[in-house]
């Protein structure tokens, strides 16, 4: 199934864009949000900084954010390409889709993660991925709704450090 490409639209007073460093406080507080409702995940600041930092300096990845009027965000989505032998072109790891609790239900997460998907489409991607907590079924069902589906394949996970 193909994803129909569509343009983002936020919510009026809001503006889409990309993450810069200065942004990094916000994103950190949104990833601790997220990280509080997925079991596999566990918030430290210091990580999420560090990870963020290499995200936004990477020419490879991408933090998109929606924008208060005040300008700060309160909506994110990441992606990272990785070159896939499947398709033979880039694939983008879509991460980290969060809205600020106090805005959600407002078609957010549908403009940052679609803002995202086109900044893949102009890097060369040809299909996108990502895993979601099977815990959480409104996700899941935002997903589904934008065209998403299951596949086959299962997420496995191994600790190459020990994070003590």
């Amino acid at each position: 199934m193909t994803a129909a490409k569509a343009e983002p639209s936020p919510p009026e007073g809001l503006r889409l864009g990309v993450a810069q460093a200065t942004d990094i406080p916000a994103l950190v507080r949104l990833l601790d949000q997220l990280f509080a409702i997925e079991s596999d995940f566990s918030a430290d600041a210091s990580r999420q900084e560090r990870g963020l930092r290499s995200v936004l300096s990477s020419p490879t990845a991408c933090v998109m954010v929606a924008r208060s009027a005040a300008g700060t965000p309160v909506a994110m989505c990441s992606a990272q390409l990785v070159y896939s032998t499947a398709e033979g072109a880039p694939s983008a790891w879509i991460e980290d889709v969060i809205v600020d609790a106090a805005w959600r239900s407002r078609g957010l997460g549908r403009s940052v993660l679609l803002a995202t998907l086109d900044w893949a489409r102009s890097q060369g991607a040809t299909r996108a991925q990502l895993m979601a907590d099977l815990d959480n079924q409104p996700a899941l069902d935002f997903y589904r709704r934008l065209g998403w589906a299951t596949t086959r394949l299962g997420a496995l996970r191994l600790q190459l450090v020990d994070r003590q």
